[in-house]
Formats: structure tokens, sequence, C-alpha cells
């Protein structure tokens, strides 16, 4: 007797959820990230991982409730319990006084695309692995 491909292919690796992504937005942070390949190609190869397998929408078809770049998310960290509202932004317009994360840091990667109620681990800058889970998302008015 033989096993299936998807019963011999085990892992302990948590599914990751399914992410989508603004298509006005993808280039941008696909240039990004290339131009990180070599400053930091953990982060870099997370992100283009992440762009890999997410659906591209034009902007009218992005839900209301997924991460994407402009909208304040609400998130709890699993480990901590902590909750915390940030906007997620370019690094240009980063800023972590006004809760502006840049989508170029792990905790950015890792929100990027998710839905409301998706929970999903990141690496901190320690190499720590945390789960989130996803709260809310709000759209957030520019101040520029």
């Amino acid at each position: 007797m033989t096993l299936s491909p998807a019963a011999s292919r085990k892992t302990r690796t948590p599914r990751a959820p399914k992410i989508v992504i603004n298509e006005d937005e993808l280039g941008h942070i696909e240039a990004l990230a290339e131009g990180a390949l070599e400053r930091n190609p953990d982060l870099a190869d997370r992100l283009l991982g992440e762009l890999g397998r997410a659906r591209i929408v034009k902007p009218a078809k992005l839900p209301a409730d997924v991460v994407s770049i402009g909208r304040k998310v609400t998130y709890r960290d699993e480990t901590t319990g902590q909750v915390k509202s940030v906007t997620l932004v370019y690094p240009e317009e980063a800023d972590i006084d006004r809760q502006r994360i840049s989508v170029m840091t792990p905790i950015g990667v890792a929100l990027l695309g998710l839905a409301k109620g998706a929970s999903f681990f990141w690496d901190t800058r320690d190499d720590e692995r945390r789960t989130l889970t996803v709260i809310d998302v709000e759209e957030f008015a520019s101040d520029s």
C-alpha cells in the first residue's frame, strides 16, 4: 500500500493563511524586496515568497478587512497577549512614534495581505518566533 502525496507530506509548520495584495502596490513592494536581497536576504526572501503565493487584485477588489499599505491594523501577539494598532507603510513613511511600521520589517512582512481573523507567525529581529492574530483592519486617512 502506498501513501498518497498528501498523506506523505506531514509537516509541523502551520499552514500559511491566504494573503491578498493590491495590484497597484505590487511593483513597489517587489522592488523594495529585490533591493534588500543583499542587505537583508532573509527578510527579502520571506517577502518575495509571500508575494509569490499572494492573490493579486485590483484596488477596487481589495477586501476592506485585508492589511494593505496605508491601512491601520490591530493585532494581538499570541506569545505576550499584547494588542497593538499600527499602520503599514512604505519604508520612507515609517515612524515608530506615530505607529507607522514599514512593510520592510519582519512584522510588516508578516502582516501584509492578511485578513481580519488570520493568524500567522513572524520572526523578530532577535530570531524569536511569535504568532500574531489580526483583530481588525481599517482604512487610514493619509496625513501627508
